[in-house]
């Protein structure tokens, strides 16, 4: 079947047009930009490419999957429309593709990414050519996607909206026969009105979950259990429940899984956020069936995810890390992460207001919590969202660079947070360090 993906450079849809090509089909794709590491992936797939949503640039397919990024006015989707040209969201495409396999799904606010790569190199370390597809890069995987060979598909499965024309949760369409709730917060202002909204889509997935199959969560998340709560049918693992069968002690890093324990304090990465998304990905593994041992070993040589706590080095004695953190309680799980690893060094934290939720200042009090914690912070904040009467907020990058440039000689480490194109403030940065 030859398949035109629109809006083909995002990671979902990038990860999909392989898993396609993969299954036997042929596959172009249009988009309003290619950027690397995903435009260069595509290429290398031979992918036929188009720029822009022009009607007389788009080929002539026999299915046109259609990106949750596009809505009506879109040229490309008035013209589907107006041809009668059968068309599907990428998340139903992808459910079709997997629904023969055994899908282990990671949900959750914060960790989806990592905790999934963590779960596949458990998997892949065991020998299992496994399918994949993940919304993330890591050194440990040569793409962010694969159909494979085995039973088992890992997904990272996510609550955003599938497409214009089908406004339910993505993760609907896996049907998964394992669902990790990592966590449940509030996300997604342009898609959701609350928390509630959020919590029935979690519920809805529920409901699809066979009787057979598993659902995990922390027992300390007060959201993930109200969703439990209004009913589920599958077999609920809770980490740290009542009965203790499940647990993971954070102080001590030690696992209790089916009688057997296993300390994971010396795992190569730091942070109490990646512990607990270490612990949920073992215990996720042997949920499955995977010995303990063996799960914990499968991540003694984990090479993390770029854009996750990601060194991107040294410069003339300041060290830069890059975090996708956007997300008022993921920006403190950073700090923290890095404040611990990095104890006695002085730390710049640069946090930029990305996403949709961020920038429509939908977590404004939660955000000047941060800013009022005993730490330097510059924040980025594109839409004047913050009270713009202190000297640490700024409006362009132009500016935010300035600043930084005046006084990053009183800093040994440099942390940026976006869910943006870092590189518009790390590469500016570093040349100016490197420069002087």
């Amino acid at each position: 079947m030859k398949i035109h993906i629109l809006g083909i450079c995002g990671t979902f849809m990038g990860g999909l047009a392989r898993i396609l090509i993969e299954s036997g089909h042929k596959v172009s794709g249009s988009d309003n930009k290619f950027y690397p590491p995903m435009s260069d992936q595509l290429r290398e797939l031979d992918v036929e490419l188009t720029k822009g949503y022009e009607p007389s640039s788009m080929p002539e397919a026999d299915l046109y999957v259609i990106g949750n990024v596009l809505s009506r006015e879109n040229k490309c989707v008035e013209e589907i429309l107006n041809r009668n040209l059968p068309y599907k969201s990428g998340p139903e495409i992808l459910g079709e593709i997997i629904e023969d396999r055994f899908v282990i799904a990671v949900s959750g606010t914060h960790g989806k990414t990592t905790t999934s790569f963590m779960i596949a190199k458990i998997f892949q370390s065991m020998g299992k050519d496994i399918g994949y597809l993940i919304g993330g890069i890591s050194p440990d995987f040569l793409f962010s996607a694969k159909i494979g060979s085995d039973e088992i598909f890992v997904i990272e499965a996510d609550e955003y909206d599938s497409a214009f024309f089908d406004k339910r949760s993505k993760f609907i369409h896996y049907s998964p026969d394992i669902l990790l709730i990592n966590n449940i917060e509030f996300d997604h202002a342009d898609i959701f009105n609350d928390l509630d909204e959020i919590k029935k889509q979690f519920h809805h997935l529920l409901k699809i979950i066979p009787s057979t199959g598993k659902v995990i969560l922390f027992n300390h998340d007060r959201n993930a259990l109200d969703v439990i709560n209004e009913g589920c049918w599958a077999d609920i693992i809770k980490i740290n429940g009542d009965d203790n069968s499940v647990s993971f002690d954070s102080s001590s890093s030690m696992i209790e899984f089916d009688g057997k324990s296993e300390c994971i304090n010396d795992l190569p990465f730091y942070g109490s956020h990646n512990n607990l998304n270490a612990a949920a990905a073992i215990i996720t593994a042997a949920s499955y069936g995977v010995n303990l041992n063996a799960a914990y070993r499968g991540l003694k040589d984990f090479s993390g995810v770029l854009r996750r706590l990601e060194n991107k080095g040294t410069f003339k004695g300041i060290t830069i890390l890059d975090d996708f953190a956007h997300h008022p309680t993921a920006i403190k799980s950073t700090i923290q992460a890095v404040e611990e690893e990095y104890s006695g060094k002085k730390i710049l934290n640069i946090i930029e207001l990305g996403s949709n939720t961020m920038s429509g200042g939908f977590h404004g009090k939660e955000l000047f919590s941060i800013d009022n914690l005993d730490i330097e912070i510059l924040w980025l904040d594109h839409k004047s969202i913050l009270v713009n009467n202190k000297d640490n907020i700024h409006n362009s990058y132009d500016d935010l660079i300035k600043a930084a440039s005046k006084n990053y000689l009183y800093f040994d480490i440099i942390l940026i947070m976006t869910n943006k194109n870092s590189k518009n403030i790390f590469e500016p940065l570093r040349d100016i360090i490197e420069a002087n």
